[in-house]
């Protein structure tokens, strides 16, 4: 991997991590135009260990923004802030069906749903579902837009959660699951988006640890280690590409949670969902053109 790879790749993750359209889409339409992850079962999972790899760094992004909340949170769970306690409970809530059903479901998705023509197909539908969620807001604004976040139980919490596991599929988008169901369960468009960007702080943490352990341990016992993932990304890339992916998709997440808060002020969500379906379109074209490959 060029070094001019790893910044595409890191811009692009940081860019589309908390906006609901689809990292993982992204990221595999970008390697494929590439040619990266090519050639070898090793090159394939030296790829896919840098896509989630660069995670940390959109991790460290909502961190360093929402610090104040983590901090609170902290103080919750030290019996210091009731308000902080309430929230870290209901992210908690949040993660653990993505926990539970990860678990059991993670090596089928991957087996059967990391193709191009899922991540098309997931695209357009979860475009669909957001013009249709913006649509429902519009006609519905007493129950979709009061709650802010402290008031969020951990029985919405849940709720969240389990549509959150529909994320799981590549292209599906889980800010759009979890951005939708915080308006659904009648949070307001922005404590909505603070929630999903909390919530995605420890499912993006566990999905990154779980990867650095089972990664590769199919492909060589030599890396079936906590950090196996990490050296076969060395061994492929080298520790140069690896950072500049991090810092790349660090600085481009910060950008753009920070635009998107700003933009949901005055707008809704309907842009999202536009720009899902013309480029599931687009991709769909090029697929069958032979431009890309299936």
């Amino acid at each position: 991997m060029e070094p001019w790879q790893a910044l595409i790749l890191g811009v692009i993750e940081g860019i589309t991590e908390y906006l609901p359209i689809s990292s993982t889409g992204h990221l595999i339409v970008a390697q494929r135009l590439m040619g990266i992850g090519a050639g070898s079962p090793e090159s394939k999972a030296a790829a896919d260990a840098f896509a989630v790899c660069i995670q940390g760094g959109a991790i460290l992004a909502v961190l360093g923004l929402y610090s104040k909340r983590v901090l609170q949170m902290i103080r919750g769970v030290l019996g210091l802030d009731a308000a902080g306690l309430k929230l870290a409970i209901a992210i908690v809530t949040g993660f653990i069906p993505a926990a539970v059903i990860g678990a059991l479901l993670s090596h089928w998705i991957k087996a059967h749903l990391f193709g191009i023509w899922p991540v098309i197909g997931a695209w357009i539908i979860g475009g669909i579902a957001i013009l249709l969620t913006a649509h429902w807001r519009k006609k519905n604004p007493a129950i979709g837009g009061g709650k802010e976040l402290t008031e969020l139980t951990w029985q919405l919490a849940l709720i969240i959660g389990l549509l959150q596991c529909v994320a799981m599929c590549p292209g599906t988008s889980r800010s759009l699951m979890t951005i939708c169901g915080g308006v659904l369960v009648g949070l307001s468009l922005r404590a909505a988006v603070e929630y999903s960007f909390l919530l995605g702080v420890i499912t993006l943490t566990a999905a990154t640890a779980k990867e650095a352990v089972e990664k590769v341990k199919d492909l060589d016992p030599v890396y079936n280690t906590l950090f196996g993932g990490t050296k076969l990304m060395i061994h492929q890339y080298g520790s140069a590409p690896i950072l500049i992916g991090v810092v790349a998709a660090a600085i481009s997440a910060a950008v753009a949670v920070k635009w998107l808060v700003s933009y949901l002020q005055s707008n809704g969500l309907s842009l999202f969902g536009w720009y899902r379906i013309a480029l599931g379109l687009a991709i769909g074209g090029l697929v069958t053109a032979g431009i890309i490959n299936a």
